[in-house]
């Protein structure tokens, strides 16, 4: 007999929420990690009063009606909305692209004198499909915008040039003709009212946790205490890379802790869309609280080129690296005992609530096969 169900390599979102719903149905789940907390990405570190987000600012938002009352059940959200401000060289501009962006930027007052401005920019592409980054960015949002708040600030995020980018990655990009700073378009947002860990602590109640430990290390004695194994780590390093490297960008995380200074930018994110600063943003985490306790926690957060043994935050989705993952997930799909999951266990950028979205379809996956 195993001494487990599951043993779930990676104590964040997506595996905290399987070992959750796996308790409900008397399941017994090991949750190991290789750092030592739990929380993966969105773990908080209380430092001076303040919830610290100790790998990027992260603010929960959704359309979905029941993932928004899933994660109420463990703790209660603020009303925080996501404002970020754009600072080019000093200048300082909201953010999504709104009307307060462009009447700051060209003076104008109607949002029918935005639209022409923007439609006169986009002249610049003749009317051509947009097929990169830049093209795509400067049809949606004229030349100066572009050049200002999207260019270089992409550069540095992705460390190529706009023009060797994929349109797709900014099709997102909101663009709005009404004062609304609400980067977010979602019914629901908002921050844990004591941080992250909070939910992660309730849903690993059940479940027996170790911290600290390597499971590709040790792989041969995690895989015989349990039945299954539910991997949310890299694919690629799953399979030792033996079908070559998926590419990630990394992030590098300057903090400091200013106990004389109680309001350090007056927002919580602020982003740096000039080559000037290496950083792409700062973060004032008390501003996600509300909190006014005396000193301030600022995080600075540079992104880098990834590589194997750093800490891999974004996959690069590109045609090359889907047609690699795609060959690591045929062999993954022939695995009996193992199930990949999560955002590098399928090579995929998921906010927040999409990550509980699919950890829970798995749940109803895994139900299905055992009743």
């Amino acid at each position: 007999m195993k001494k487990y169900d599951y043993v779930i390599v990676g104590a964040g979102l997506f595996g905290a929420t399987f070992a959750y719903e796996m308790a409900k149905e008397n399941k017994k789940c090991l949750v190991i990690d290789r750092r030592n907390h739990i929380g993966g990405n969105i773990y908080c570190e209380e430092i001076n009063g303040i919830n610290v987000h100790k790998y990027g600012a992260h603010i929960f938002h959704t359309k979905n009606k029941k993932i928004w009352d899933y994660v109420n059940q463990f703790v209660e959200f603020n009303n925080y909305v996501n404002s970020p401000i754009a600072n080019f060289n000093g200048e300082l501009y909201n953010m999504p692209f709104n009307m307060n962006t462009f009447t700051k930027l060209w003076g104008i007052v109607t949002p029918e004198e935005a639209k022409e401005k923007i439609e006169e920019q986009k002249q610049v592409l003749k009317g051509k499909e947009p097929s990169n980054l830049e093209e795509q960015a400067i049809s949606l949002v004229g030349e100066d915008i572009y050049k200002k708040l999207v260019k270089e600030y992409t550069e540095k995020q992705w460390g190529r040039d706009c023009k060797d980018l994929p349109a797709f990655i900014i099709k997102r990009l909101p663009v709005r003709f009404t004062f609304d700073n609400n980067y977010f378009n979602d019914r629901y947002q908002g921050i844990p009212m004591g941080g992250y860990n909070k939910i992660i602590e309730k849903m690993l109640e059940k479940a027996d946790v170790e911290l600290g430990v390597d499971y590709l290390k040790d792989k041969e004695k995690y895989d015989n205490m349990a039945e299954k194994v539910l991997f949310t780590g890299m694919i690629d390093e799953f399979y030792n890379y033996k079908l070559g490297t998926l590419e990630y960008r990394s992030l590098r995380f300057e903090q400091e802790i200013l106990e004389d200074v109680d309001n350090y930018q007056g927002v919580a994110v602020m982003n740096f869309t000039s080559k000037k600063e290496a950083y792409t943003r700062i973060i004032e985490h008390k501003h996600f609280e509300f909190n006014d306790c005396k000193g301030t926690v600022i995080t600075k957060e540079y992104p880098s080129t990834w590589k194997i043994g750093d800490e891999a935050y974004y996959p690069v989705n590109d045609e090359k690296n889907m047609n690699l993952y795609n060959q690591y997930k045929e062999l993954a799909e022939k695995e009996e005992n193992v199930i990949f999951g999560g955002r590098l266990g399928q090579y995929k950028y998921y906010d927040m609530d999409k990550i509980i979205e699919e950890a829970l379809n798995l749940v109803e996956e895994v139900r299905g096969e055992n009743h």
